[in-house]
């Protein structure tokens, strides 16, 4: 799936599209999903292209998706009561539709249907 054109996620981290961020260091970026499914929705990227799902960044670089497990937590416990599902979505029959890997941290009450499961 790898495409010689930046991600949506790397323009957002180059700043060429705009996002409600609210969190940010060296090696991830997080913002408010534009199409959320909980009342707290954000999507924890790490800045590099390198990794297309959750089982290429375990293999790659598991210190760089602890981190963005311990983002996620550090953002549902200030946005939100602490506890949260985190969701990779790997694959497009299971959902992927930006192959730069990313998390989605959703916290507070979960609609019937709304993830689909």
């Amino acid at each position: 799936m790898t495409s010689a054109t930046p991600s949506i996620f790397t323009r957002i981290v180059a700043r060429e599209i705009p996002a409600e961020i609210v969190f940010e260091n060296e090696r991830i970026i997080a913002f408010k999903d534009i199409a959320p499914q909980a009342p707290v929705h954000v999507l924890v990227v790490p800045k590099t292209e390198a990794y297309e799902n959750v089982a290429q960044l375990a293999a790659g670089d598991p210190a760089l998706l602890a981190e963005v497990v311990a983002v996620a937590q550090q953002l549902a416990s200030e946005h939100s009561t602490g506890e949260f599902r985190l969701v990779f979505n790997s694959g497009p029959s299971a959902g992927q539709t930006v192959f730069h890997v990313h998390a989605h941290v959703l916290s507070g009450p979960i609609t019937e249907g709304s993830l689909g499961f």
